[in-house]
């Protein structure tokens, strides 16, 4: 029972020339699904450090050499997220999401609008506070 267990476990030498055929196959598949980038920008959420150009050069002293996408991308990276997208992106972004009130604040309307009110207690006690907090800052 223990020659059976050892025969299982003894592994042949490898096959260099199967393991190239596998090797070449598995590049082929890479190659045949692999798409190549070449349209390079610059990252538009690094901040960006302008270089000054060579000396006695006439590159940066032409006007209207500006790149307009570039510009597009770095305005757009600077907005804020309402700007940017027509719906919340996470689940943190719905939070705050609508900042326009949803009706107008009427002062003069009781039913919604309760303004603070002191009465003389509370007059008393908000000063009583103040010099409270006021000596133990002192000391």
């Amino acid at each position: 029972m223990a020659a059976a267990v050892t025969k299982g476990t003894e592994r042949d030498p490898p096959n260099f020339v199967h393991q190239n055929a596998i090797l070449c196959e598995t590049i082929m598949k890479e190659q045949r699904h692999q798409k190549l980038y070449t349209n390079y920008s610059v990252n538009p959420f690094k901040k960006l450090h302008v270089l000054s150009g060579k000396p006695n050069s006439r590159h940066d002293t032409e006007e209207g050499e500006e790149d307009q996408h570039f510009l597009k991308v770095i305005n757009r990276a600077n907005q804020e997220p309402v700007k940017k997208y027509t719906y919340p992106q996470t689940e943190s972004q719905e939070y705050g999401w609508i900042t326009k009130p949803l009706i107008e604040k009427d002062r003069s309307d009781r039913r919604i609008n309760f303004p603070r009110q002191n009465t003389a207690i509370t007059k008393y006690m908000d000063a009583a506070w103040r010099v409270k907090e006021q000596t133990e800052n002192m000391n």
